[in-house]
């Protein structure tokens, strides 16, 4: 039965940082029997909890890196991925929903949908991904189940319906009220696991018989059987749960459960609503593109007898060599076979096959459609897909946003500085995210990445993983360049050295472009410059765009019309055409009034809202501009946007105007001209730097 597609489920736990979700995976996987004890969040007990495995997440208590895990409940087997919550982290929350057929969102009862439950909802709904509610934390002073249920309807315009209401909050709250079976449920023993129904106790019998009435209102409008027993008055229970099961796989209804998986309340119901609302990997349309009919879309199947069709979506580099998850879409997969990359169309041989625990490995001989799985050294790249060669498939690609913040490493000796090679290669297979590159002027390694805290942990790491001393700069702005006005070009490059020359001569005229990427048009007529050297004067052209000529930044939206040229019959060649592209490009650009460009950054602040006004002039002082501010209970909400130049350091000047009450989070919005000031000073700067560079 275990191996049926229709008993398998893929589920992500997707949350706000710090709602809890680890600790509802680590009672998860005590209840289905895959861990035999509990352990917290931040190691208090020198153990940290199963899925947080790296010493990093035990000690700062966040979750970094998604793991993977699977469990069995009731005849289903269910593969878990917990996902981090912090923005910085937003590839690997990508990735896991990529590969996901569906998720439990977890929110606070206290703090309830917070910015960021809405980022990681806008990626669900990216990855059109079905989901449950779990309200955690219903034990916390301040918890409101119903004030969160409101949000989750105003704020991420769910529809949502509570399946449940509490017993009890705060202090009081000891169990859960099912509306599906109308009975009081208990949750005894040292952990929760003994589960005891009773009568609803008859103050709030009222309140479940009216909250029902909502739930069957919500249901109702999925199943016409449904409707007609409720005016049968001879509704089962079975009706409600298929009714519920088909609005949340269309994702027109989101069930909301409610608990504390920190006091072992709540946390089965949840389970149940995995395996009876939740999709199965036949219920989810999964496409690919065939490459041999120029990328059209086809739908897979999720049969095991087809041929295979797999996407690696997480790197891992270990003692051992690198794991590759992969997630089986179509076919299966036995050990020994072969498989090809599509990307590169290299053969590999499947070694060892293994499904994953958190750390811990488990081989197996077999895997089928649906499966999420690893392997052993295979050498790809994250987000590349494999088949068994019956199918030129391949699997649309993982969004992957630019980097926007940059620092430099130096290390303290040579052999950190070996470390720091091998830290810096693996981190790239890893996150697509980070990036690094050495500085032709100053032979320097840069870094780049998401975040402050996104270059922290990878810095962090390399000391603490492969023993690399470094030390790090200043962070550095990812600023770009971009030409404001129409500016004309002819230029004439000429060359001559004993036997043949170089000559080529480019005229036409550079623009800005409206989409913001970089486009060649080619309008020359009567083969003044040959067909066979336009492709060099495009090369030419791309060349001068990773270096603007004002501060040394990538130039951004930038049309190059060439309408005239010339050439020699002896002289011209690719190698000339790039050079007087190149020249060309030098000579308008300039003219064509280029400026500087900054990220600017979608920056939530949540505090109590007496500090509201402390942050508000706090983001002021940073050039920032207020978009909105809403007060909900005691808490504000401040949405703004802010230059990321003017966020260094924010995180600790925010603790000291809120006593340490406030969180923020950031993630890059757009890119928008610099003040006139400003960009006096970041030309001064280069000037300086070149000056140097030079000497």
């Amino acid at each position: 039965m275990v191996g049926d597609i229709q008993y398998l489920r893929n589920i992500g736990i997707s949350a706000h940082i710090d709602s809890g979700k680890t600790t509802l995976t680590e009672r998860i996987l005590y209840y289905t029997k895959r861990i035999s004890a509990v352990h917290e969040v931040k190691g208090k007990d020198g153990v940290g909890a199963k899925m947080d495995s790296m010493e990093l997440e035990k000690e700062r208590g966040i979750t970094i890196s998604s793991a993977a895990t699977y469990c069995e409940w009731k005849g289903h087997k269910i593969n878990i991925i917990d996902t981090p919550g912090h923005v910085d982290f937003t590839i690997e929350v990508e990735r896991a929903l990529r590969v996901l057929d569906s998720s439990i969102l977890v929110l606070c009862a206290v703090g309830g949908v917070q910015s960021q439950s809405i980022t990681v909802d806008r990626q669900m709904n990216r990855y059109k991904v079905p989901r449950v509610a779990f309200i955690n934390k219903c034990d916390r002073a301040g918890a409101d189940p119903y004030r969160v249920v409101g949000q989750l309807r105003e704020r991420l315009n769910h529809n949502a319906v509570l399946m449940q209401i509490p017993i009890g909050l705060e202090r009081d709250f000891s169990g859960v009220i099912d509306l599906v079976s109308m009975k009081a449920i208990y949750f005894e023993g040292p952990f929760g696991e003994d589960i005891k129904e009773g009568d609803i106790p008859s103050h709030l019998l009222d309140e479940a018989t009216l909250k029902r009435e909502e739930l069957l209102d919500a249901a109702s409008m999925f199943s016409d059987a449904l409707m007609e027993a409720i005016l049968d008055g001879s509704v089962r229970e079975e009706l409600i749960h298929k009714a519920i099961r088909k609005g949340t796989i269309s994702r027109q209804l989101t069930p909301v459960f409610i608990g504390s998986a920190y006091k072992n309340i709540g946390v089965q119901p949840v389970l149940d609503a995995v395996t009876n609302y939740l999709p199965s990997p036949a219920e989810v349309e999964s496409s690919a593109m065939d490459m041999d009919q120029e990328e059209k879309e086809v739908l897979l199947s999720s049969n095991p007898d087809d041929p295979l069709v797999s996407l690696a979506f997480k790197l891992e580099v270990t003692p051992y060599g690198q794991l590759t998850y992969l997630r089986i879409y179509q076919g299966s997969i036995a050990k020994g076979d072969g498989l090809i990359n599509t990307r590169t169309r290299k053969k590999i041989k499947v070694g060892r096959l293994i499904r994953m625990h958190a750390d811990e490995m488990e081989d197996i001989p077999r895997a089928g459609a649906g499966d999420i799985v690893a392997l052993f050294g295979v050498d790809c790249f994250s987000g590349d897909t494999f088949t068994d060669g019956r199918l030129n498939y391949t699997m649309t690609s993982i969004f992957i946003p630019e980097p926007v913040i940059s620092l430099t490493v130096l290390p303290k000796d040579n052999k950190s500085d070996t470390n720091m090679a091998k830290a810096l290669n693996r981190f790239i297979r890893e996150d697509p995210t980070f990036q690094s590159q050495v500085d032709k002027e100053s032979s320097q390694t840069i870094i780049s990445g998401m975040g402050e805290l996104h270059l922290e942990i990878y810095v962090e790491r390399m000391k603490r993983e492969f023993g690399a001393e470094v030390d790090t700069g200043i962070p550095q702005v990812a600023y770009r360049e971009a030409i404001s006005r129409r500016a004309e070009f002819n230029y004439i490059h000429k060359k001559q050295t004993g036997g043949a020359g170089q000559y080529g001569r480019v005229a036409g005229f550079m623009e800005p472009s409206q989409e913001g990427v970089y486009e060649f048009i080619s309008n020359v007529k009567g083969g003044v410059i040959p067909t066979e050297f336009i492709p060099a004067v495009d090369k030419g052209f791309q060349s001068c765009l990773k270096k603007g000529l004002l501060i040394g930044f990538p130039v951004l939206g930038l049309r190059i019309t060439v309408n005239d040229g010339q050439h020699h019959a002896v002289d011209s060649s690719d190698r000339a055409f790039i050079q007087a592209a190149i020249g060309a490009f030098k000579k308008a650009y300039l003219k064509a009034k280029p400026v500087i460009l900054e990220p600017i950054m979608k920056v939530s602040v949540e505090c109590p809202s007496e500090f509201q006004g402390n942050v508000m002039s706090s983001i002021n002082q940073r050039r920032g501009l207020i978009m909105s501010s809403a007060e909900d209970g005691m808490f504000t909400t401040v949405e703004a946007e802010v230059p990321l130049a003017e966020m260094f350091g924010y995180a600790t000047t925010l603790r000291s105007l809120t006593q340490g009450k406030a969180e923020f989070t950031m993630e890059f919005s757009r890119y928008s001209k610099v003040p006139e000031s400003v960009e006096e000073e970041l030309k001064e700067r280069y000037k300086e730097k070149s000056k140097r560079g030079k000497g």
